[in-house]
C-alpha cells in the first residue's frame, strides 16, 4: 500500500465513462516526487483521456487522483495549476501573434500573481522580465526573444509551449506527446531539453516514440482498454511478455536495436 504523503500524484481505482462506455476502467497509479513516468499504450487505449482526467479537464466518474496528497479529482484545472501540476496538448497551444518573449511573459504574469496589469507598465515588472529571460535561454530560445510564435519553426514553437509550461515553477510537468511530428535529430535534441528543464520536477509524458520513451523514462506505464498493465522500469517492461503481447511487439525490438 502507498503513502499518499510521499507521492507527487497518485490515482486510486480512477473510473471515467462516456454514457455507457467505459473508457478508464479503474485505473492505479503512484508516481513518486522526482520520477519521470511515460504513458504508452495503443491508439484508443485512453491515454489522453487518462491525462485530462488528471489536468482536471474532465472530472473522474468515480475514484480519486491527489496531488501531493490532496485530492484534486473535482477541481478546476485553473485550480489544479495552482496546487502545482502543469500540462502542454498535443497541439501546440501558444499566441501565434506575440512574440517569443511575450508568450513566456504572459504565462510568468499570472505566476508571479499578476493579473490584469496594462502593458506600459510592463517594462517595469523586473521580476517578471528577468524570469521571462531565464526561460528563454533554458529553453534555447533567447536568440529568438522578439520573434514572432508563428514565425518559429515546429521545433522552436513546441519548446516554447514547454516554457510556458513549466513557466509557472509547477512541480508535476504533464507532456502529451511533447515529440510528435519532429525530424530524429529534432526529437534528440527534444529528449535533452526535457531533462533539462524537468530537473528535480515530476515527469508524465504520452510518447508513441519508443526511442523517446526508453531514452527519456524513469518507469513506463503501460495502458491498453483503459487499464495500466504494467507499471515498471523500461528494462522491467522491455521484458514483460504480457506488455509485448497487449502492445509493444516489434516497437521494442526496434528500440533495443537502438531504432526509433
Amino acid at each position: 500500500m502507498s503513502d499518499s504523503r510521499t507521492m507527487a500524484l497518485e490515482l486510486k481505482d480512477v473510473r471515467k465513462s462516456f454514457g455507457k462506455t467505459e473508457i478508464i476502467r479503474g485505473v492505479n497509479l503512484a508516481v513518486q516526487a522526482g520520477e519521470r513516468v511515460a504513458v504508452i499504450g495503443p491508439n484508443g487505449a485512453g491515454k489522453s483521456t487518462l491525462f485530462n482526467l488528471i489536468s482536471g479537464r474532465f472530472g473522474p466518474s468515480s475514484g480519486e487522483v491527489l496531488l501531493h496528497g490532496q485530492r484534486i479529482d473535482g477541481r478546476k484545472p485553473y485550480e489544479i495549476n495552482r496546487m502545482g501540476l502543469s500540462r502542454s496538448f498535443q497541439i501546440t497551444n501558444i499566441f501565434p501573434k506575440l512574440s517569443v518573449f511575450e508568450n513566456l511573459r504572459c504565462a510568468v504574469l499570472w505566476s508571479l500573481g499578476y493579473r490584469y496589469t496594462f502593458f506600459k507598465f510592463l517594462a517595469d515588472l523586473e521580476d517578471a522580465n528577468d524570469r521571462t529571460e531565464q526561460l528563454m535561454e533554458m529553453i534555447r530560445l533567447d536568440k529568438k526573444r522578439d520573434v514572432l510564435a508563428v514565425n518559429l519553426t515546429y521545433a522552436e514553437q513546441r519548446a516554447l509551449e514547454i516554457g510556458v509550461t513549466i513557466a509557472g515553477g509547477a512541480s508535476v510537468i504533464l507532456l502529451d506527446e511533447p515529440t510528435a511530428g519532429m525530424s530524429r535529430s529534432e526529437t534528440s535534441r527534444f529528449i535533452h531539453l526535457i531533462r533539462e528543464v524537468t530537473e528535480g520536477k515530476t515527469l508524465l509524458t504520452v510518447e508513441h516514440d519508443m526511442g523517446v520513451v526508453f531514452g527519456l523514462a524513469d518507469k513506463i506505464a503501460v495502458v491498453v482498454y483503459g487499464e495500466v498493465i504494467a507499471f515498471d522500469t523500461p528494462e522491467a517492461v522491455r521484458a514483460n511478455a504480457k506488455v509485448q503481447e497487449a502492445y509493444l511487439g516489434s516497437a521494442v525490438a526496434d528500440a533495443q536495436a537502438g531504432g526509433h
